[in-house]
């Protein structure tokens, strides 16, 4: 990874490591940087980067080693986004974002690896966050560690993710928050559960549409707890539908109905508002159709 900056003609004298924290760049990086990279000013290497300052007009340019054990493989990517900082992924169901230790390939992770190898990108994967195996929908991923960071900061991720679920039952409000701290259930090793010890977890709900005995609900996590919608949902008495874990299996739908549709951002390096949409896969659609629910926007619209 190269990364090149001109420092501003009104900039005061500032040292190489404060300049880079201002630029997003993590404690991790700035460590691999001091003892594997290459730090050059006005193109003259620098042996000791905790020394150097900046002076208005230079250039400098930071070589940072990148490393990874993620397979290339060929695997078809629904690509809604992408520029030269960041990429946006409609993931399908069935897939993990990251390799496990008992799965290795078919990850997101493995597919994104070969669509950088074709493009001749040096680039490894850096995804701002994760959807479960069998959610669905958009996943912002920084081809950069430095543009992660930017974004996932210790205040919070700097941007926004919208999904849809089909939950059981009616609301009694039109719309409301969710508040209510997750932790992991003692007993198990993958189950979460509301808890007053739990981590702080709040969820933005509201409903779309409603028929027989299931909602349409539009959701907006404020945080980014594991499970967190689907722990929430269940916990105030509607779990999704399909989701056999804090719910019930249902032979509508394969898998929880949960589809991450919509991502905004300001855009770390240009500063502009980004919007990215994604439709629904069919197998939500269908379950939909099958309780008698209807999106409240046509399919066209949500395309990028």
């Amino acid at each position: 990874m190269i990364l090149e900056y001109r420092i501003d003609e009104r900039a005061e004298e500032i040292s190489v490591r404060s300049f880079l924290k201002h630029q997003g760049l993590s404690t991790h990086l700035w460590r691999r940087l001091k003892h594997q990279g290459a730090l050059f000013i006005n193109e003259k290497p620098i042996l000791r980067a905790t020394l150097a300052t900046l002076r208005a007009g230079d250039c400098l340019r930071c070589e940072i080693p990148e490393e990874t054990a993620v397979e290339p493989q060929k695997i078809p990517l629904d690509i809604r986004f992408e520029d030269d900082y960041l990429l946006v992924v409609n993931k399908p169901a069935q897939m993990l974002v990251h390799p496990i230790a008992k799965e290795q390939h078919g990850t997101l992770a493995n597919a994104v690896a070969y669509y950088y190898e074709i493009k001749k990108e040096p680039c490894i994967f850096h995804p701002t966050h994760r959807l479960d195996r069998n959610t669905t929908g958009l996943v912002l991923i920084a081809k950069q560690p430095h543009i992660q960071s930017l974004l996932t900061g210790q205040d919070g991720p700097r941007f926004h993710r919208t999904y849809l679920a089909i939950a059981h039952g009616h609301f009694d409000e039109a719309q409301g928050i969710i508040d209510l701290p997750i932790r992991r259930k003692p007993t198990s090793f993958i189950e979460q559960e509301t808890h007053e010890e739990g981590k702080n977890a709040v969820t933005h709900w509201h409903v779309l549409a409603k028929a027989d005995e299931f909602s349409l609900v539009e959701l907006r996590p404020i945080t980014g707890r594991t499970h967190q919608l689907r722990v929430h949902l269940a916990a105030v008495g509607h779990p999704i539908l399909g989701d056999d874990l804090y719910g019930e299996a249902s032979p509508l739908i394969a898998r929880q109905s949960l589809h991450a549709y919509c991502l905004d951002l300001v855009h770390p390096v240009d500063q502009k508002t980004l919007t990215v949409n994604a439709p629904p896969p069919e197998d939500f659609i269908s379950a939909l159709h099958r309780v008698r629910l209807f999106l409240p926007f046509r399919e066209k619209e949500l395309q990028t």
